[in-house]
């Protein structure tokens, strides 16, 4: 079950955030490594063509040398060049390396995510998991795209240009960079600011579209309620917060960026102000002059791309918390441990109890004992809410007890290895999840490499075969997101398809037969009943024609078993099953 340090919030530094970024770039370190070569050389150009301007004034105001000013013209479009083809280089490299570590943090995060156990999921909407996955993603991608490729390029740019103006005039360059520590000092401030806000509007964002993905998905529903407006109503809430958010943070970036804007012009007009004078002294030349007023320049938009960026990898970082959360986050029910060569089927409850991690006050199992013995058919039946289809998640091992054990074979199941138990256990359940792709991939699906002569064998099997040989397309007809082209019967032997092609040791039948109508619940059943066959079965039901012909019935009721015994013998007795057979048939 998941533990409350699994679902702590992160509160990792924009620091350890960034470094783990970083840490994805890892094997992309050569093509990095060769778009950092061609920024260099691209910053480099970008740094001569202001001294070869200065060059090009004075020397036309002064030796009145046309050749000479015909060479460094020429010059400055072989640098104009050079710098073009290395940024082209530079941007072609970043990119691509950029792309394949979002690329591959995508998969770590959706594998994270499937890792998952059940309990983690019923505390968690689909829709933030999907927002992870998509918007969150998408916000890293720009970061460690185009945005680390520029803020090199800026920082390079940057300290280049401060260089180049302290061997031009250093007095000059004082004057320059008297605005920037205070520019810089705010910078981290507003930085700090538009990240908390940032990781609220990603969440503001996640919310609104858990509402879409469940409306979208629902959409039967919110029809057949005719609550299209109360709907619209409820992702407008969701979108205004998010919007509200944004708002708030433009407003901080709008105010950071007029601010440093001004203290970035101004610093120019200080340096016109003062280089005026010194050319009018005669300590500067006009192209000196010129390079140094075009070098400030440069200096400035660098700085200022840093502010933006700086923004940027803030807003990332928050991303990066929430992504960086699931993937850190240990799964209750984790992978490893052992397999059996020769299994039998033997299922063993032992004084289970168990409440839902998304419910822990409230008991489902108190002290629960049962036994299926190996090739039985056991049927369960209950009141709603006795605990029956709990039964079926503790033996897949979707949830863990809280007290007690669960034996297969007189192995406990935390002993053994998840993966295999779950390849072992067959389920049919009364809606049955259907992909959206073909009925011969959604019959594959629990043995991908069957062929297509097995997957007709289930078919037929599963009383399936005839109605799939009548559509068009046979068994390449897609079904549809959730199998919605399908009827209910239809479904529900695909379903069956798939389990009889699974070939399981063990089987639950989950109310499998509670929502078809009585054609389709005669074929299949017909299909059930040979699945069952020298199978361990565990039927969860209430309808009498589900569970007359099994080998023994088990009532629960409170959490507990309270009557056992075959469907004839607990009818011959007062309690529980009695009333609700008769109820069954006062109903009909």
């Amino acid at each position: 079950m998941s533990s409350p340090a699994n679902d702590s919030k992160s509160s990792a530094s924009p620091g350890v955030t960034v470094r783990r970024l970083l840490k994805l770039a890892r094997p992309e370190l050569l093509p990095l490594a060769a778009g950092t070569l061609f920024l260099l050389i691209s910053s480099g150009a970008t740094l001569a063509y202001p001294r070869a301007i200065g060059d090009l004034v004075d020397q036309a105001l002064t030796a009145r040398d046309r050749y000479v000013v015909d060479r460094l013209a020429m010059l400055m479009l072989a640098v104009f060049t050079v710098q073009g083809i290395a940024m082209a280089l530079r941007i072609y490299l970043f990119t691509n390396a950029g792309e394949r570590v979002v690329s591959r943090l995508r998969k770590d995060l959706f594998r994270a995510l499937l890792s998952q156990e059940v309990g983690f999921f019923d505390s968690r909407r689909t829709g933030e998991l999907t927002s992870r996955l998509s918007s969150d993603t998408t916000v890293l991608q720009t970061t460690v795209t185009a945005n680390v490729s520029m803020m090199l390029r800026y920082v390079v740019t940057a300290l280049g240009g401060v260089g180049l103006l302290l061997y031009t005039s250093v007095q000059l360059t004082l004057v320059m960079l008297a605005v920037i520590p205070p520019v810089a000092i705010g910078g981290v401030f507003y930085g700090r600011r538009v990240r908390v806000i940032s990781r609220q509007a990603q969440d503001a964002l996640a919310a609104s579209g858990e509402v879409a993905e469940e409306d979208l998905s629902g959409i039967r529903t919110v029809r057949s309620f005719a609550a299209e407006r109360h709907e619209v109503e409820r992702y407008s809430v969701a979108v205004e917060r998010s919007f509200t958010l944004a708002k708030k943070r433009a407003l901080q970036t709008s105010v950071f960026m007029g601010v440093a804007s001004i203290a970035g012009y101004g610093s120019i007009a200080a340096v016109l102000w003062y280089g005026g004078r010194l050319v009018v002294e005669g300590g500067l030349s006009v192209g000196e002059l010129t390079s140094f007023l075009i070098y400030t320049m440069l200096v400035a938009f660098s700085f200022s791309g840093i502010a933006e960026l700086w923004a940027d990898f803030m807003r990332a970082s928050g991303a990066a918390e929430r992504v960086f959360e699931l993937l850190d986050r240990k799964p209750a029910i984790g992978a490893g441990g052992e397999q059996l060569t020769d299994l039998r089927g033997h299922v063993q409850f032992r004084g289970v109890h168990f409440a839902y991690p998304s419910r822990p006050d409230v008991p489902v199992l108190q002290g629960l004992d049962l036994e299926l013995r190996p090739g039985e058919v056991v049927a369960v039946v209950g009141p709603s809410g006795a605990g029956k289809s709990t039964l079926a998640s503790l033996l897949s091992r979707f949830y863990d007890p809280q007290n007690g054990e669960v034996l297969l074979d007189g192995h406990p199941l935390t002993a053994l290895e998840p993966e295999w138990l779950r390849r072992n256990i067959g389920m049919v359940a009364q809606e049955p999840q259907l992909f959206s792709c073909s009925i011969a991939d959604n019959i594959r699906y629990g043995r991908p490499g069957a062929t297509d002569a097995q997957v007709e064998e289930a078919a037929r099997a599963a009383n399936a075969h005839a109605y799939i040989e009548r559509f068009p397309e046979g068994y390449g007809t897609q079904v549809g997101e959730r199998g919605v082209q399908l009827s209910g019967g239809q479904k529900q032997r695909v379903a069956i398809a798939r389990a009889v092609l699974k070939d399981p040791r063990l089987l639950i039948l989950d109310e499998a037969t509670s929502a078809l109508d009585a054609e389709s619940e005669h074929l299949v059943k017909d299909a059930l009943e040979r699945l069952m066959k020298g199978r361990t079965t565990l039927i969860i039901a209430h309808r009498l024609s589900t569970v007359a012909n099994a080998d023994r019935v088990l009532v629960l009721d409170g959490g507990v078993v309270i009557q056992s015994g075959t469907h004839a013998s607990l009818m011959s007795q007062e309690g529980l099953y009695r009333r609700l057979v008769e109820r069954q048939f006062v109903a009909a």
